[in-house]
C-alpha cells in the first residue's frame, strides 16, 4: 500500500479501457466506501444509467485528489458526484481539520470545473461513531463540514447533493434500517439514495 498510497493502480486497467473505446460515461462517482459499496450493491444503477462508480474504501480526501485525475478528468464525463470527507474526519490517514478536508475538495471541484465538467457535491453521511475509530464524536464535524459544501456550491453555482437529510435519525446518526454499522449505507439507503443523486445530475447537467 505504501507503494501506491493513492490507490491510483485500482481502476487504471477499466480507465484503460473507457479511452480506448471512447466510452466516455455520462457521470464520475468519486468517493470512498460508500461510492464503493454502491457499484457493488447496485451495479445495474451505474450501467443502466452510463455512471462510472471510482470509490475505494477507506479513502480519505487527499489521497481522492491525486487520483482525480486519472479516475475522473482523463474520462471526460459530462458531471461529477464527489463524496468525501468521511474518512478524512475518521483520521483514516491522520488528523484532518475541516480546512484540510475543504482544501481538497475545493480543489477537486476547481479541477473539473476547469475542465467544464459540472460539479455536484454530496453531503457526507450521518454517522454517530465509527466503529473503528470509536470515541471521535463526529456529528458536529459533520454538520460542519455540510454546512460548508452546501455554502461552496451555492458561491459557485455547483449542485449540492444532499443525502443527510434522508438518512439521519433524532441523534443525527444512521440508524439500523440503513446501515449494519452506521456508516456504510445498506440497499434499502442506496434506494433512497438514487434518486437524489439522479435528480442533482439532471440540475447540474440541465444549467449547462
Amino acid at each position: 500500500m505504501e507503494h501506491d498510497w493513492a490507490s491510483l493502480n485500482r481502476y487504471r486497467e477499466e480507465n484503460k479501457e473507457v479511452l480506448q473505446n471512447s466510452k466516455w460515461p455520462e457521470v464520475v462517482f468519486m468517493g470512498d466506501s460508500i461510492t464503493e459499496g454502491w457499484t457493488n450493491l447496485d451495479p445495474q444503477f451505474f450501467i443502466r444509467n452510463n455512471y462510472l462508480g471510482r470509490g475505494i474504501g477507506g479513502q480519505t480526501t487527499p489521497q481522492m485528489l491525486i487520483r482525480f485525475t486519472a479516475d475522473v478528468l482523463d474520462l471526460n464525463p459530462k458531471a461529477v458526484v464527489i463524496l468525501a470527507g468521511t474518512n478524512d474526519i475518521a483520521e483514516n490517514t491522520g488528523i484532518s481539520s475541516i480546512k484540510m478536508i475543504t482544501d481538497n475538495i475545493k480543489a477537486m471541484a476547481y479541477l473539473a470545473e476547469k475542465k467544464n465538467i459540472k460539479v455536484i457535491l454530496s453531503s457526507v453521511l450521518p454517522v454517530y461513531d465509527y466503529p473503528w475509530r470509536p470515541g471521535l464524536k463526529p456529528v458536529s464535524k459533520i454538520e460542519e463540514l455540510n454546512a460548508w459544501l452546501q455554502n461552496f456550491t451555492q458561491e459557485n453555482g455547483y449542485v449540492y447533493l444532499d443525502y443527510f437529510d434522508s438518512l439521519h435519525d433524532k441523534n443525527k446518526a444512521l440508524p439500523k434500517k440503513f446501515s449494519e454499522d452506521g456508516v456504510h449505507p445498506n440497499s434499502i439507503a442506496y434506494r433512497i439514495m438514487a434518486p437524489l443523486a439522479i435528480e442533482a445530475i439532471k440540475k447540474a447537467i440541465r444549467e449547462n
